[in-house]
Protein backbone atom coordinates (compact mmCIF):
# COMPACT_ATOMS: atom_id res chain seq x y z
CA UNK A 1 0.00 0.00 0.00
CA UNK A 2 1.70 3.09 -1.13
CA UNK A 3 0.73 6.62 0.03
CA UNK A 4 -1.54 7.53 -2.72
CA UNK A 5 -4.03 4.93 -1.53
CA UNK A 6 -4.09 5.77 2.27
CA UNK A 7 -7.03 7.61 2.77
CA UNK A 8 -6.75 10.80 4.78
CA UNK A 9 -7.09 11.12 8.79
CA UNK A 10 -10.72 11.03 9.25
CA UNK A 11 -11.59 15.19 10.76
CA UNK A 12 -12.43 15.67 14.14
CA UNK A 13 -15.39 17.28 14.54
CA UNK A 14 -15.93 18.47 18.58
CA UNK A 15 -13.97 20.77 20.47
CA UNK A 16 -14.31 17.62 23.10
CA UNK A 17 -12.57 14.98 20.72
CA UNK A 18 -9.74 17.44 19.80
CA UNK A 19 -9.07 18.24 23.33
CA UNK A 20 -8.98 14.54 23.91
CA UNK A 21 -6.57 13.47 20.95
CA UNK A 22 -4.56 16.69 22.03
CA UNK A 23 -4.33 14.85 25.39
CA UNK A 24 -3.26 11.03 23.64
CA UNK A 25 -0.62 13.03 21.83
CA UNK A 26 0.90 14.72 24.96
CA UNK A 27 0.69 11.39 26.47
CA UNK A 28 2.62 9.82 23.06
CA UNK A 29 5.02 12.25 23.33
CA UNK A 30 5.99 11.62 26.91
CA UNK A 31 5.94 8.09 25.47
CA UNK A 32 8.32 8.98 22.45
CA UNK A 33 10.65 11.53 24.85
CA UNK A 34 11.30 8.13 27.25
CA UNK A 35 12.51 5.82 24.04
CA UNK A 36 14.14 8.61 22.00
CA UNK A 37 16.02 9.62 25.22
CA UNK A 38 17.03 6.11 26.09
CA UNK A 39 18.12 5.36 22.70
CA UNK A 40 20.46 8.75 22.18
CA UNK A 41 21.90 7.39 25.45
CA UNK A 42 22.92 3.87 24.63
CA UNK A 43 23.99 4.74 20.90
CA UNK A 44 26.32 7.56 22.60
CA UNK A 45 27.44 4.90 24.57
CA UNK A 46 28.09 2.46 21.66
CA UNK A 47 25.50 0.05 22.86
CA UNK A 48 23.57 -0.24 19.43
CA UNK A 49 22.09 -3.72 19.93
CA UNK A 50 20.20 -2.18 22.63
CA UNK A 51 19.42 0.59 20.78
CA UNK A 52 18.16 -0.80 17.85
CA UNK A 53 15.09 -2.83 20.17
CA UNK A 54 14.43 0.43 20.96
CA UNK A 55 14.32 1.76 17.39
CA UNK A 56 11.47 -0.72 16.78
CA UNK A 57 9.47 0.78 20.01
CA UNK A 58 9.73 4.09 18.91
CA UNK A 59 8.82 3.27 14.71
CA UNK A 60 5.44 2.15 16.52
CA UNK A 61 4.61 5.14 18.56
CA UNK A 62 5.94 7.55 16.04
CA UNK A 63 3.14 5.97 13.19
CA UNK A 64 0.52 6.18 16.06
CA UNK A 65 1.72 9.82 16.65
CA UNK A 66 1.69 10.88 13.08
CA UNK A 67 -1.86 9.79 12.26
CA UNK A 68 -3.02 11.73 15.39
CA UNK A 69 -1.14 14.91 14.41
CA UNK A 70 -2.68 14.31 11.10
CA UNK A 71 -5.84 14.28 12.20
CA UNK A 72 -5.14 17.55 14.50
CA UNK A 73 -3.97 19.22 11.59
CA UNK A 74 -7.24 18.55 9.84
CA UNK A 75 -9.35 20.33 12.00
CA UNK A 76 -8.18 23.53 12.68
CA UNK A 77 -11.21 25.24 12.89
CA UNK A 78 -12.62 22.86 16.42
CA UNK A 79 -9.07 23.68 17.97
CA UNK A 80 -10.12 26.95 18.07
CA UNK A 81 -12.37 26.14 20.25
CA UNK A 82 -10.17 24.78 22.38
CA UNK A 83 -8.90 26.88 25.19
CA UNK A 84 -5.76 28.99 24.02
CA UNK A 85 -4.13 27.96 27.30
CA UNK A 86 -4.47 24.24 26.42
CA UNK A 87 -3.07 24.56 23.20
CA UNK A 88 -0.35 26.79 23.82
CA UNK A 89 1.09 24.10 26.18
CA UNK A 90 0.53 21.89 23.62
CA UNK A 91 2.72 23.48 20.86
CA UNK A 92 4.86 24.35 23.83
CA UNK A 93 5.37 20.50 24.27
CA UNK A 94 5.39 19.62 20.42
CA UNK A 95 8.03 22.18 20.20
CA UNK A 96 10.19 20.36 22.98
CA UNK A 97 9.77 17.17 21.53
CA UNK A 98 10.80 18.47 18.24
CA UNK A 99 14.15 19.81 19.42
CA UNK A 100 14.40 16.62 21.26
CA UNK A 101 14.40 14.44 17.66
CA UNK A 102 16.79 16.69 16.41
CA UNK A 103 19.25 15.78 18.72
CA UNK A 104 18.87 12.03 18.69
CA UNK A 105 19.11 12.35 14.66
CA UNK A 106 22.29 14.00 14.95
CA UNK A 107 23.63 11.47 17.38
CA UNK A 108 22.25 8.65 14.87
CA UNK A 109 23.98 10.61 12.02
CA UNK A 110 27.15 10.61 13.59
CA UNK A 111 27.10 6.58 14.52
CA UNK A 112 26.42 6.04 11.32
CA UNK A 113 29.02 8.19 9.99
CA UNK A 114 31.35 7.14 12.71
CA UNK A 115 30.66 3.34 11.60
CA UNK A 116 30.99 4.10 7.83
CA UNK A 117 34.11 5.32 8.08
CA UNK A 118 35.32 2.45 10.14
CA UNK A 119 34.34 0.20 7.53
CA UNK A 120 35.80 1.92 4.60
CA UNK A 121 38.89 2.34 6.86
CA UNK A 122 39.28 -1.42 7.29
CA UNK A 123 38.11 -2.37 3.99
CA UNK A 124 40.77 -0.57 2.36
CA UNK A 125 43.33 -1.86 4.88
CA UNK A 126 42.53 -5.16 3.23
CA UNK A 127 43.18 -4.15 -0.18
CA UNK A 128 46.15 -3.06 0.63
CA UNK A 129 47.32 -5.99 2.56
CA UNK A 130 45.88 -8.13 -0.41
CA UNK A 131 47.21 -6.70 -3.05
CA UNK A 132 51.18 -7.69 -3.96
CA UNK A 133 53.69 -5.68 -3.21
CA UNK A 134 55.81 -4.53 -6.19
CA UNK A 135 57.32 -1.07 -7.77
CA UNK A 136 55.94 0.47 -10.63
CA UNK A 137 58.09 1.61 -13.97
CA UNK A 138 58.94 4.85 -11.66
CA UNK A 139 60.59 3.17 -8.84
CA UNK A 140 57.40 3.60 -6.69
CA UNK A 141 55.14 1.34 -5.28
CA UNK A 142 52.48 0.39 -7.85
CA UNK A 143 48.74 1.24 -6.55
CA UNK A 144 46.68 -1.91 -6.41
CA UNK A 145 44.60 -2.71 -9.25
CA UNK A 146 40.94 -2.52 -9.48
CA UNK A 147 40.09 -6.26 -9.96
CA UNK A 148 42.83 -7.44 -6.88
CA UNK A 149 40.65 -5.40 -4.52
CA UNK A 150 38.66 -7.84 -2.60
CA UNK A 151 35.09 -7.13 -1.34
CA UNK A 152 33.85 -6.45 2.48
CA UNK A 153 30.82 -8.14 3.30
CA UNK A 154 28.99 -6.50 6.15
CA UNK A 155 26.15 -7.82 8.09
CA UNK A 156 23.92 -5.40 8.94
CA UNK A 157 22.14 -7.37 11.67
CA UNK A 158 22.85 -6.14 15.14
Amino acid sequence: MNAATIPPPAPILTAAEAATLMGRLMQAMDSLVALVEEETALVRVGRLREAAVIERKKGDFARSYAIDISRLAASRAVIAQIPPEQTKAFRERNAQFHALLRTNMTVLATAHAVSEDLIRGVSGELARRAAPQTYGATGRPAAPSKSSIQPLAVSRSL
